[in-house]
């Protein structure tokens, strides 16, 4: 640990992540910042440009309210949205999102992103609220204006620095420590205000990937849960911790179906061509009033799918093959129908390349002719994430101006996206309980709290007070694993067995493990009950116990042994939401077989959580669902 230095960065406001939240916060931030004399940083654990979710492209974006055509409205996408997660939303915070979001793609579009226009110069939309874009890009974009801001305002970020830990005084957040994952440097940063947007997480469950596919999943492994680590640990109130997503995908590769169902109105049958949404339509009754509208929810679209796999009539296909020709068959004449055939290959091709390359190299590698066989589509493993169809983050302040007398004070406390904790702020999929905001609206949320927090800094304009104790207490702390590597390696002839330590890799394996096969993964069929999770939480605490002894033989390990911890963390979380919320809400993300059915009477209503950091307690805490619109 002495030949660390440490580097000490003071500012006025810290943005943690280089996602599109923190791009979002980054560019609005810096926009106020300016105008007042303020300083913004922020602090990435990889590079901008290729940071986050929106990493490898996007071939849509997919929330675009289209406000000015006076077809939607808020309340139509707070109706969406609501019913798409079954009637547990912050509405509050889904029309804050929804009401500035339009601007943001106009915004992502003056920058250069290239958005599909038809002949008329209007967007082309994949479903009602979801545009088609050339996205390979994308994010290299945003990050680009990101970086504009800084740089204007007089602003600063860092890159390949990981943060493990909140500073903290008392109940106020003062900033955040962390370590390069390139240099001997422990990085120390002070902050009047930090807005956490350091994307959700992936590989807390055993992922269907193995072996050489190992890493391969729908988002993106290097979300390993600093988000839930950093606002649980800081004593934040946490929501929705029970709500993981689970995409239905193309297999595999975990190439996009969006396109293929919205664009081309594709169709997804069992193995023996039987539409499922239809010959199961009847079990879309026992979950209404959701079940029974338009679009149906996206967890009852995968639960019945799903009831066609455990009876045996797999492999489930996407019927690429049959959406192609019935859409060229429409054209005038066949010149015109070999055109469209030759546009609709292309652009079935294009959706991949935009945005999972793998997915097209699986294809090829198959045989896979798009246009003349279907291909195969699974439910993945599940994921951690308040962006996309999951919910899952800290409770965050509504703004005040959308509270109605029933929410104020349930919803309400001073400023927009500010989690419980003092001067810590949330976004993207750090923010819970505000789904289907996606790419846009992540990078529109992070705009919003990046205003929020400025003015939370211009109301306290104080020094942080940050203890030098905690600062040396949090540095030995997060070097440790290379210390326990060097100090134990040589007691074994093999240092991946030893009787003295455990090393990252071997840790996530077992983490997985025991998530898939007691909280309902991928090889249980996404079942569990309480006695299931209540096994899960005696092996939880013993995990943690031997988290004590992770060890690291370099900088990057180093990383991956905080990224174990901070899984570990939300795991816990997710185990004793799913045990608290006591009815199965979600068939299709998961089911609890001693409790399968929806039980709206008692759990209509929000399960949050809250951990004392100097206790290791848990509270679970139930929160009133109360909606603005009707």
């Amino acid at each position: 640990m002495a030949d660390f230095q440490t580097v000490v960065v003071e500012t006025d406001l810290l943005i943690c992540g280089g996602g599109m939240a923190a791009c979002g916060a980054a560019v609005e931030a810096s926009y106020w910042a300016k105008k007042h004399g303020l300083k913004v940083t922020l602090v990435d654990k990889a590079a901008m440009d290729r940071s986050g979710a929106v990493a490898m492209g996007l071939s849509a974006i997919n929330q675009y309210v289209d406000l000015n055509s006076g077809n939607n409205t808020v309340k139509d996408y707070c109706d969406y949205v609501r019913n798409d997660l079954m009637g547990i939303t912050r509405e509050d915070l889904v029309a804050s999102i929804a009401r500035h979001v339009d601007s943001t793609v106009h915004l992502f579009e003056k920058w250069g992103l290239p958005i599909w226009k038809d002949e008329n110069g209007n967007y082309v939309h994949e479903g009602r609220w979801q545009l088609m874009i050339n996205g390979e890009s994308y994010k290299v974009i945003v990050a680009e204006a990101a970086k504009n801001a800084l740089a204007e305002a007089g602003g600063q970020y860092f890159e390949r620095v990981f943060i493990t830990h909140p500073l903290m005084d008392g109940n106020k957040c003062v900033g955040a420590i962390g370590f390069s994952v390139r240099e001997n440097k422990v990085y120390v940063f002070k902050a009047k205000a930090t807005l956490a947007a350091m994307g959700g997480a992936v590989h807390v469950f055993k992922p269907r990937s193995t072996g050489e596919g190992f890493g391969r999943s729908w988002y993106p492994p290097f979300n390993s849960g600093a988000s839930a680590f950093f606002t649980i640990y800081a004593g934040a109130e946490m929501t929705c911790q029970e709500v993981r997503f689970i995409p239905v995908r193309f297999k595999d590769a975990y190439g996009p179906v969006g396109a293929w169902f919205l664009l081309f109105k594709s169709i997804a049958t069992n193995a023996y061509g039987e539409d499922y949404m239809k010959t199961n339509a009847a079990e879309l009754e026992k979950w209404a009033p959701y079940g029974k509208v338009k679009p149906t929810p996206a967890n009852i679209r995968n639960w019945l799918m799903m009831l066609d796999v455990m009876d045996g009539k797999s492999p489930i296909y996407m019927q690429t093959a049959d959406a192609i020709k019935r859409i060229a068959e429409s054209a005038p004449d066949e010149k015109a129908a070999q055109k469209k055939l030759k546009e609709l290959e292309a652009e079935a091709w294009e959706d991949f390349l935009d945005m999972t390359i793998s997915q097209a190299i699986l294809w090829a590698a198959h045989n896979v002719e798009p246009e003349k066989k279907p291909s195969e589509i699974m439910a993945c493993d599940p994921y951690f994430i308040g962006s996309h169809s999951g919910a899952s983050g800290a409770w965050v302040s509504g703004p005040e101006d959308l509270q109605t007398p029933a929410t104020k004070d349930e919803y309400f406390w001073g400023y927009t996206n500010m989690t419980t904790v003092d001067g810590l702020f949330a976004a993207g999929d750090a923010s819970g309980a505000s789904s289907h905001k996606f790419s846009s609206g992540s990078f529109t949320e992070g705009r919003i709290a990046g205003k929020s927090a400025i003015a939370y800094i211009l109301d306290h304009n104080q020094a942080p007070n940050v203890d030098q104790g905690q600062v040396e207490a949090l540095k030995a702390e997060i070097l440790k694993p290379l210390d326990t590597f060097e100090k134990f390696k040589g007691a074994t002839t093999d240092p991946e067995v030893n009787p003295h330590y455990i090393r990252p890799k071997q840790f996530m394996f077992r983490l997985q493990k025991l998530m898939d096969e007691y909280a309902g993964g991928v090889s249980a069929q996404f079942k569990t009950n309480d006695k299931l999770l209540e096994r899960a939480l005696e092996l939880l605490a013993f995990l943690k116990e031997d988290s004590a002894n992770l060890a690291a033989q370099n900088l990057h390990e180093l990383m991956r042994a905080w990224e174990c911890v901070h899984r570990m963390y939300q795991a816990e979380a997710h185990v004793r939401s799913v045990l608290f919320r006591e009815e199965t809400r979600w068939p299709g993300y998961y089911f609890r077989a001693d409790k399968p059915q929806m039980d709206n009477e008692n759990w209509l209503a929000f399960c949050n959580c809250k951990y004392d950091r100097n206790t290791g307690e848990w509270t679970m805490i139930k929160r009133p669902v109360k909606y603005i619109t009707q």
